[in-house]
């Protein structure tokens, strides 16, 4: 996707054609806080979608809630700084024992999980990155705890994603 061009009418033109819907007759509104939910015979189904660089990831479930984030992935010397501000201590004590080198891939993956586990949710950065932990291994990422108001920790499912050389990716859902 060219930088610039607006994300939601490349995403409606994707949700219509796996709907089998005409994209200007999919009803796609967005509630207060900003995040897009389909009305109409297609209630059921979620949907979000991320962009960043010139990549866009666009996700669809039936009978869950979903989240979705994507980052290009660029030099980000102040991972740690933000991991230090913005995520749980353990976290960024994790961060911080990993080797030099690994540490802002560590930081945006960790940063995909909590965005597209927000995004789920539905209240975005505002809810606070510090009020669920994921720790990282060998086997992907893991959510680990999290606030009462996003539910039971057990129900959610964390996908990470390589869509593409250059970009790391994380879906998020849980039942609806």
């Amino acid at each position: 996707m060219p930088r610039g061009e607006a994300a939601e009418p490349v995403a409606r033109r994707w949700l219509g054609e796996r709907l089998d819907c005409p994209p200007e007759q999919l009803s796609l509104r967005r509630d207060d806080y900003g995040r897009p939910h389909l009305e109409g015979g297609f209630s059921r189904w979620d949907c979000n979608w991320s962009h960043s660089g010139e990549g866009l990831l666009i996700a669809l479930g039936l009978d869950v809630r979903l989240g979705i984030d994507l980052e290009w992935v660029r030099p980000r010397p102040r991972a740690m700084e933000l991991a230090r501000r913005f995520f749980t201590a353990a976290e960024t004590g994790a961060l911080a024992s990993l080797p030099t080198a690994q540490r802002e891939s560590g930081f945006l993956r960790l940063w995909c999980a909590k965005e597209s586990v927000l995004k789920a949710h539905g209240r975005g950065l505002a809810f606070g990155l510090d009020k669920f932990e994921f720790e990282i291994s060998d086997t992907g990422i893991h959510l680990v705890n999290c606030d009462a108001a996003l539910g039971d920790r057990a129900q959610w499912s964390v996908l990470e994603l390589v869509p593409q050389p250059g970009y790391v990716g994380t879906m998020a859902w849980r039942p609806k």
